[in-house]
């Protein structure tokens, strides 16, 4: 596994000459965002502002559709390269965490280090089973796990937290983890493989004609924006109220980052905003070694 804020890769070994020819085409009206990751995906998280302006600016015209990627299947099958171990994993953290100014506390790999990520990869099979929208609260709430609260999401007990926490039904929730998910994440695997797919995040923007231009690693916001109007040129960007109060309507949580971006901030200026809003007693903060995370505090009647 290597993992390199340069490229904005975080990379597996694979065959060579494995991409065929598969139709990944829309099937709907709406482009197709064929969105391959992983739940420790360092670079993934650090795309998450790119991804949300993009929901928010051109949400009507696209869907994504997650694919998990397998990026550490077990220390045992990785030798020799510039991630190798966990400590290594920890150095690589903190400094993608400078690099992509999102929180991300690379002591869980010195404290509690994940064997694998296909737990957690196999657990977010099981919540799409249970409708899309849920799922989406899955993955991230498992990775704001992994990288500001320092929890190993390869164990049971924190994934079963984060399925009660986006409402997931939590007996068919075990009963696909251990059963049908695990067939899903190979078939995503695979899928993968054919598509030539080694490194995350890879997103393949598809048409319904199977027309498609893929976006490999973390890219600047208008790299995505522009991978979807050559798809769709007549895509109109939605005008939505950006202020930093205005954005918890839309997203629940969101690190300082993401504040920032999607209300066309400075860090320092989303920070003073986000700060003000905590003082009013309107969202919560939870900090980490590397970074905030604001929640909304919902209101009761």
């Amino acid at each position: 596994m290597t993992c390199d804020t340069e490229t904005g890769l975080c990379e597996i070994p694979v065959s060579e000459n494995t991409t065929q020819s598969t139709d990944i085409s829309a099937t709907a009206d709406k482009i197709r965002l064929l969105y391959f990751t992983d739940p420790i995906c360092s670079s993934c998280w650090g795309i998450e502002p790119q991804l949300r302006k993009l929901k928010l600016e051109y949400g009507d015209y696209f869907e994504i559709d997650y694919r998990t990627g397998g990026l550490l299947k077990s220390w045992d099958s990785y030798g020799g390269s510039d991630v190798g171990n966990p400590a290594d994993v920890a150095v690589h953290w903190d400094e993608a965490s400078d690099y992509y100014e999102m929180p991300i506390d690379g002591d869980l790999w010195l404290e509690d280090p994940l064997d694998s990520s296909y737990p957690p990869s196999i657990a977010f099979k099981a919540a799409q089973m249970q409708g899309t929208d849920k799922a989406d609260d899955f993955l991230r709430k498992i990775k704001e796990m992994v990288f500001l609260e320092k929890k190993n999401i390869s164990r049971w007990e924190h994934l079963r937290e984060a399925a009660i926490v986006s409402g997931l039904d939590i007996t068919q929730f075990k009963t696909d983890f251990d059963g049908a998910a695990n067939t899903a994440f190979e078939d995503d695997l695979d899928l993968g493989r054919q598509l030539g797919v080694r490194g995350f995040p890879t997103i393949f923007f598809t048409d319904k004609d199977d027309n498609r231009f893929k976006v490999y690693g973390s890219k600047p916001y208008e790299v995505y924006e522009q991978a979807l109007l050559k798809l769709i040129p007549e895509a109109v960007k939605k005008s939505v109220d950006t202020s930093i109060s205005s954005l918890f309507g839309y997203y629940p949580t969101l690190t300082t980052k993401e504040a920032a971006v999607l209300s066309a901030q400075s860090l320092t200026e989303a920070e003073a905003s986000l700060t003000e809003l905590h003082k009013q007693n309107k969202i919560s903060r939870y900090d980490s070694k590397k970074g905030s995370l604001w929640s909304k505090i919902e209101e009761h009647e």
